[in-house]
C-alpha cells in the first residue's frame, strides 16, 4: 500500500510538472505570437507611410508639370494675342474685340 500511494504521489508531482511546463510553453507561444503580429504590424506601416510618400512625391511631379503645361498655353496664347494686335492698325476698338476674343478663350 505504501509503495501504491507512493508511485500515486511521484505521478501526481510529475502530472503537475508536465502541466506547469505546457503551460510556460504556451506562455512563450502566445508572447511570441504577440511579437510576430506586432513585427507584421510594423512593417504594414513602413510599407504604407513608403507608398504614400512615392504617391505625394508622384503627385507634386504631376502638379508641376500641369503648372509648365498651363505657363506654356499662357505665353502662346500671349504672344498669339499679341501678334494679332500688332498686325491690325491701331485702334481701340479693334483692340478691345481682341482682348476680348482672347478673354474668352482663356476661359
Amino acid at each position: 500500500m505504501r509503495q501504491q500511494a507512493l508511485s500515486e504521489f511521484r505521478a501526481a508531482e510529475e502530472l503537475q510538472r508536465a502541466r506547469a511546463q505546457a503551460s510556460e510553453i504556451v506562455s512563450q507561444a502566445e508572447k511570441r505570437g504577440a511579437g510576430v503580429v506586432e513585427e507584421a504590424k510594423s512593417a504594414a506601416k513602413a510599407e504604407a507611410d513608403r507608398i504614400v510618400a512615392a504617391a505625394k512625391a508622384e503627385i507634386e511631379q504631376e502638379v508641376f508639370r500641369a503648372k509648365e503645361s498651363l505657363r506654356a498655353q499662357i505665353s502662346l496664347l500671349a504672344v498669339t494675342g499679341a501678334e494679332k494686335i500688332l498686325k491690325r492698325e491701331v485702334d481701340a476698338k479693334a483692340h478691345a474685340q481682341l482682348l476680348s476674343g482672347l478673354e474668352s478663350e482663356l476661359r
